[in-house]
């Protein structure tokens, strides 16, 4: 596709990445905009071709590439061209998941596709394998479509379980989830379980060592309580991966309510998380 009309109508699109909030659009083009959220807004192109320009390259070049690895499979949407700011592909049409399940049940089938759809992603290469309700699509044939990956290929920054989505689908349908999944897939409803459990005794630990910091035993005899079989055991590095990841949530939302820049905290705490593990690391050596 030739980019050099669209290029010309971009230049009078303004798209500004607001801390905390979705992006400022100022936009003087003849492109309706349809959609906006935290990294960018999306133009209508034409009926079945959309525009998505970002406030920051760096979050267009990751969505780009999180597209680019999709392409191999029907659920993403078509790429059809991209530049430092911006990605033209496929409309995806449809309802969303969230609006779809006001006033539809949560089906078994429909449970099997969204592990289907997980499924997917790691087949393509996703670091996270997650995704919430409002950017998965119900098409008209059932099939769903998914859109917004680019958080999909972060590292570091992801629960080892579909936490994002399972939690997204409210009490009720969370329950029902995960039934089907113990019902459809036993073995992975059971790792899920595993972290899920995880998950909650780590933030029991995190309690703990904002009590007493200095109390070096508190995450080893509490792991204790999960470790209860030698595969469990063998995924103990799991235990400290998901204490970090949920002391360093933990902590943001704490800055965050008394009015710290979130990019300025973020930083300050990884290079803190940082630092006591290289201390870690020198002293079991």
């Amino acid at each position: 596709m030739s980019t050099e009309y669209l290029e010309k109508l971009l230049e009078d699109i303004q798209v500004t990445n607001v801390v905390n909030g979705d992006v400022e659009v100022i936009n003087n083009s003849p492109l309706e905009m349809i959609g906006k959220g935290r990294q960018g807004a999306v133009f209508r192109y034409s009926d079945d071709i959309c525009v998505k320009v970002y406030g920051n390259p760096a979050d267009c070049e990751r969505e780009h590439y999180a597209y680019y690895l999709g392409q191999k499979a029907d659920i993403f949407p078509l790429l059809y061209a991209a530049g430092d700011h911006y990605i033209v592909m496929e409309t995806i049409k449809g309802v969303d998941l969230r609006e779809y399940l006001q006033s539809q049940p949560l089906t078994e089938e429909l449970s099997y596709k969204l592990i289907e759809m997980l499924i997917t992603f790691k087949e393509v290469g996703f670091e996270r394998i997650d995704h919430h309700k409002r950017q998965i699509y119900i098409q008209p044939d059932g099939n769903l479509k998914v859109i917004d990956v680019g958080r999909t290929v972060w590292r570091n920054r992801f629960y080892p379980y579909p936490r994002k989505l399972i939690n997204s689908l409210g009490k009720e349908n969370k329950e029902k989830f995960l039934s089907h999944v113990k019902s459809l897939a036993p073995e992975l409803y059971e790792e899920w379980d595993h972290y899920m459990r995880m998950e909650t005794l780590s933030r029991e630990i995190y309690k703990l060592l904002i009590k007493k910091p200095k109390d070096k035993d508190v995450l080893r005899s509490l792991s204790k309580r999960v470790l209860l079989t030698e595969e469990e055991l063998a995924r103990a590095s799991q235990l400290e991966s998901l204490v970090r990841k949920v002391f360093k949530e933990e902590w943001i939302k704490t800055m965050l309510a008394k009015g710290y820049d979130p990019n300025y905290v973020m930083d300050v705490i990884d290079r803190r998380l940082e630092r006591k593990k290289a201390n870690l690391d020198k002293s079991e050596k």
